[in-house]
């Protein structure tokens, strides 16, 4: 279990009973346990709480609406990430009209990332911007996150979501 503050523990009760549209439908689906991998909603990390949680690969899962993208929140959503990160959290964020789209594809592509291995700590460090050869591409797919951004910005992974 991850450290997280009362708080914290509050919030994340009061969310799961006050789900967002495309949140309810995805948990609605991953509550399933797609391939065995589990999920949990609302879930507290330090005094954050975030969308969904998947333990075994530490990764977050956020959803983001179009609040998401006004005033101040794009820059809370970074510092939010930054720090995730910082504590060893892989970040995702998906938009919620991919979700309203088609939750059950959303749900399985998250399943499939989250039941395959994690890439070699060599790999990593080949494909990191501090580590190996800049030309190198040991990981021929983008990590979800990155799959994630790309779609919040007009691009996309063919054949999924």
């Amino acid at each position: 279990m991850e450290n997280h503050t009362p708080e914290a523990v509050t919030r994340a009760r009061k969310q799961r009973r006050a789900m967002s549209l495309p949140e309810g439908l995805l948990w609605n689906q991953l509550r399933q346990r797609p391939l065995g991998v589990k999920f949990r909603n609302h879930h507290p990390i330090g005094n954050l709480v975030v969308d969904f949680y998947c333990a075994s690969r530490r990764l977050v899962i956020e959803i983001d609406g179009i609040s998401h993208d006004m005033g101040g929140n794009p820059q809370r959503d970074l510092r939010r990430d930054a720090w995730l990160r910082a504590e060893g959290f892989e970040v995702v964020r998906i938009p919620a009209t991919d979700v309203l789209r088609d939750p059950a594809q959303v749900a399985e592509s998250l399943a499939l990332y989250c039941a395959s291995p994690p890439p070699s700590a060599a790999g990593a460090a080949a494909t990191s911007p501090r580590g190996g050869d800049s030309n190198s591409s040991a990981l021929e797919t983008p990590p979800l996150g990155e799959v994630a951004r790309r779609r919040r910005v007009g691009g996309g992974l063919p054949g999924a979501l």
